[in-house]
C-alpha cells in the first residue's frame, strides 16, 4: 500500500474486544491517505466496522478498542468529548443503518444540511442541491420526510448528508447495499471526484468486491471466520401447475402525496416457487412486498393468502396468516427488537405463531442461527452488538422461525458477501425443496435474480410488472476493470 506523504488517517495495532474480554478483530492497521480512497473487504461479522469505528474512537456500548493508535496528518486523534469535536469538523460518515440515522420529522434538504453546518443561506443551499443532483435525487424530493423515500433513495439522502459539506475524511459503511446498478455508478463518480481532491481521504467499508475494484486505491482484508453449515437439500424441481400459495389481483399501490407506483398489477406465486423482482430505487419494489405483507394498504386490490382473503392491514391478520407470510425488509436493525438477543427473538417467533414450547422453539432457534451462518456466540447478542450483515442474517432466521408459507424478502443479500448470500440463499433453495417456501424477492444483484424460477420487473411508466427474460449472469471478466486497486493485507501497512 502506498505509503503517502504522511497525511490522511493512519491507525495502527487497532485491536477490539466485547464486554467479556473476547477479541472481536485485530490487530489491523488501516491508512488512508490523502488524495485516496481505501476499501475495508471481508466476510460479514468478520470486525470490518469495528476495525473502523474504534480507529475514530466511535465504537458501540459493548465493545472497546484494547489496543492501537490512531493519528490524523501526523497528530494523535482524541478520546472521549474532544474525539466527538473531531468527528464533527473532520469525518463525513454512512452507517449501515442510514434510514435509522435519519430523523423522521425532518425534510430531505434539512437532513442534508446537517453535513454542512458551516454554511448559510443561499450557500448552503445551492450546496445541498448540487449534492442531491449528483446522487441522481430529483428536486421534487427535497421536501418529502424519510418515511416517504424507498430504502435506496433514503440511503442516497444519507450519502449525501455525509459528503456535502466536503469532509477531509469520508468513512462509508457499506454504500451500495440495496442500490440499482446506475445508482452505484453515482456513488462511485461521487468517490472519483473526492479523489481528486488531494487534501480529501475516503475509507469504504464494503463485501461489494466488484465495486471495491472500480473504486479503491488500496484494499485492507479483515480476516474470515467462517462458520460450518449444514449442507441445504437440493433445489426443488420446476414444477408446472403446483398451488397458489399468495396471490395479489387488481393490486394499485400509491405512496403520500398520491403518486401511483402500481396500477391494477396482479401477481401469483406458487408453491415452492421464487420469484426475483427488478426495479429502479424508488419504482415501488419495496412498497409492493410491504403491501402483500399486510404493511401498506393498497389503494385498491385484494391479496390472497392459501386461497383466503387477507385483509389489507397486517394488525387485522389472524395467527395462521401471520405465520404463512412473513416479511424480511431492508432495515433489520429497526425491525429488531433492541431488547431481544438474537435467540430470544427467533424463539419467540416460533412460540408465538407455531404453539412450540419453549425448550422446543429454544431448540429451533438454535438450529436456524447456525443454518444463516452465525457463530454460536451471536445468540446472545441483541441487535446493537450485531453487525449489518449479521442482523440481516438474524431477520431471515427469525423469519423461517415461522415455518411461513412464503418469504417476502426486500434486498436479502444487501448486507452478506458473496459467500453468506450463497448460503442463505442455498439455504432457503433447500426450504423450497423440502417445505414448498415460497419466495418473493426485491433486488438489485443479478445472481440473486438468476437463481430464480420467474423475472418481474417494476415498469415506472407503465406502472405495471412486466415478466423478464433473464439469463444466468456469465463469468466476470478480469478484462477491462481499473487497474488501480491492489489488494493487501494489514502486513503491507509497515
Amino acid at each position: 500500500m502506498t505509503t503517502g506523504d504522511g497525511t490522511g488517517l493512519l491507525a495502527r495495532g487497532i485491536e477490539v474486544a466485547d464486554a467479556r474480554g473476547r477479541r472481536i478483530v485485530g490487530p489491523l492497521d488501516l491508512r488512508a491517505p490523502a488524495g485516496r480512497v481505501v476499501a475495508v473487504v471481508g466476510e460479514s461479522g468478520g470486525g470490518k466496522t469495528s476495525a473502523v469505528l474504534a480507529a475514530l474512537d466511535a465504537l458501540a456500548p459493548g465493545l472497546r478498542r484494547v489496543g492501537g493508535t490512531t493519528l490524523w496528518n501526523g497528530r494523535p486523534v482524541p478520546y472521549g468529548r474532544a474525539a466527538r469535536r473531531w468527528r464533527r469538523s473532520t469525518v463525513g460518515w454512512l452507517g449501515q443503518d442510514p434510514v435509522g440515522d435519519l430523523h423522521p420529522l425532518r425534510t430531505v434538504a434539512a437532513l442534508v444540511a446537517e453535513g454542512c453546518p458551516g454554511l448559510r443561506g443561499g450557500e448552503r443551499d445551492r450546496a445541498v442541491a448540487r449534492v442531491l443532483e449528483d446522487l441522481g435525487l430529483e428536486p421534487g424530493l427535497r421536501h418529502r420526510r424519510p418515511h416517504e423515500l424507498s430504502g435506496g433513495q433514503a440511503q442516497r439522502v444519507a450519502l449525501a448528508r455525509a459528503a456535502v459539506g466536503a469532509p477531509p475524511l469520508l468513512v462509508l459503511d457499506e454504500p451500495t447495499s440495496g442500490l440499482d446498478p446506475a445508482t452505484v455508478e453515482l456513488v462511485a463518480a461521487l468517490l472519483e471526484r473526492r479523489r481528486a481532491d488531494p487534501g480529501a481521504a475516503a475509507l469504504v467499508v464494503s463485501h461489494d468486491r466488484s465495486f471495491v475494484e472500480r473504486v479503491a486505491d488500496d484494499v485492507v482484508e479483515v480476516g474470515p471466520r467462517r462458520t460450518a453449515r449444514r449442507p441445504a437439500p437440493a433445489a426443488p424441481a420446476r414444477r408446472p401447475g403446483r398451488r397458489a400459495v399468495l396471490a395479489a389481483r387488481g393490486l394499485t399501490l400509491d405512496v403520500p402525496g398520491g403518486r401511483v407506483l402500481l396500477d391494477g398489477a396482479d401477481l401469483e406465486v406458487g408453491e415452492g416457487e421464487f420469484v426475483a423482482v427488478l426495479g429502479p430505487s424508488g419504482s415501488g419494489k419495496s412498497t409492493l412486498l410491504r403491501a402483500l405483507a399486510g404493511l401498506h394498504p393498497p389503494r385498491s386490490g385484494t391479496v390472497e393468502v392459501n386461497g383466503r382473503e387477507a385483509p389489507p392491514r397486517v394488525r387485522e391478520r389472524d395467527r395462521a396468516l401471520l405465520r404463512a407470510v412473513q416479511f424480511v425488509g431492508q432495515d433489520p436493525a429497526g425491525a429488531l427488537n433492541p431488547a431481544h438477543r438474537a435467540a430470544t427473538a427467533l424463539a419467540r417467533t416460533a412460540r408465538l405463531l407455531r404453539g412450540m414450547p419453549p425448550a422446543e422453539a429454544a431448540a429451533a432457534a438454535a438450529r436456524l442461527l447456525e443454518d444463516v451462518g452465525l457463530p454460536a456466540e451471536a445468540a446472545r447478542r441483541r441487535p446493537g452488538r450485531l453487525s449489518g450483515g449479521q442482523r440481516q442474517r438474524v431477520a431471515i432466521a427469525r423469519a423461517l422461525a415461522a415455518d411461513p408459507d412464503v418469504v417476502l424478502a426486500d434486498e436479502i443479500t444487501s448486507a452478506l458477501d458473496a459467500a453468506t448470500a450463497r448460503g442463505v440463499l442455498d439455504l432457503l433453495d433447500g426450504l423450497r425443496a423440502a417445505h414448498g417456501t415460497a419466495l418473493v424477492v426485491a433486488t438489485h444483484d443479478r445472481a440473486v435474480a438468476a437463481r430464480a424460477d420467474r423475472v418481474l420487473a417494476v415498469d415506472p411508466e407503465r406502472r405495471a410488472l412486466v415478466p423478464q427474460r433473464w439469463p444466468r449472469p456469465a463469468a466476470a471478466s478480469a478484462a477491462g476493470r481499473p487497474d488501480r486497486a491492489r489488494h493487501g493485507t494489514a502486513a503491507d501497512l509497515s
